[in-house]
């Protein structure tokens, strides 16, 4: 029996020596026996969503309004995530942890998807894992694998992001949250 991630978060753990993930929380779109894939939700980037020539979603992106650096897999792939404003199927849905969230077709009319969601986050890229690999990572600890909060994926403070998922975890695992930024200046 696996443990498969989908809708859950995977935390950097200091211990993760990758750049692209120091510090990084990624929630976990999709987890099966061909891999796992998901976004990185506390990279925000200096590219607005208007400089990205999506001006129409500007009214429905979540603060702050850029495109966030999803991960290293495919930069120039956009994914969007939504918080839909009723209860969303069960096909729609990414999972049933992940109360109201669904992926957004960009090339949907804005005014129109207006109606059914709250706001929106967009992606440049993503995170993939091959088959087998996250749960070696997992394993090896260089990831933590919490319960996510829909309001994780529409923060307005990305860069407090992994402190503040921390921070929120019983016992032991809270005190990661104070880890240095540089454990050789303590």
């Amino acid at each position: 029996m696996h443990d498969w991630q989908t809708g859950r978060l995977v935390v950097a753990t200091p211990a993760l020596d990758d750049p692209n993930f120091e510090r990084a929380v990624v929630l976990v779109l999709d987890h099966d026996p061909d891999g796992a894939l998901g976004v990185v939700l506390n990279r925000a980037s200096d590219l607005t969503v208007d400089d990205a020539m999506l001006p129409g979603w500007r009214d429905l992106v979540a603060s702050p309004p850029v495109v966030f650096g999803g991960g290293p897999v495919e930069p120039n792939a956009i994914v969007a995530l939504g918080r839909a404003t009723a209860a969303v199927p069960a096909d729609e849905g990414l999972s049933p942890r992940l109360d109201r969230i669904r992926l957004v077709d960009l090339d949907t009319d804005p005014v129109l998807a207006a109606v059914e969601l709250e706001r929106v986050r967009v992606f440049a890229g993503y995170a993939g894992w091959g088959p087998g690999q996250l749960e070696l990572e997992v394993d090896a600890g260089a990831w933590f694998t919490l319960d996510a909060d829909p309001r994780d994926v529409f923060t307005a403070d990305p860069q407090r992001l992994w402190q503040d998922v921390l921070r929120r975890q019983p016992g032991e695992l809270a005190l990661f949250s104070t880890y240095p930024d540089d454990p050789s200046l303590n």
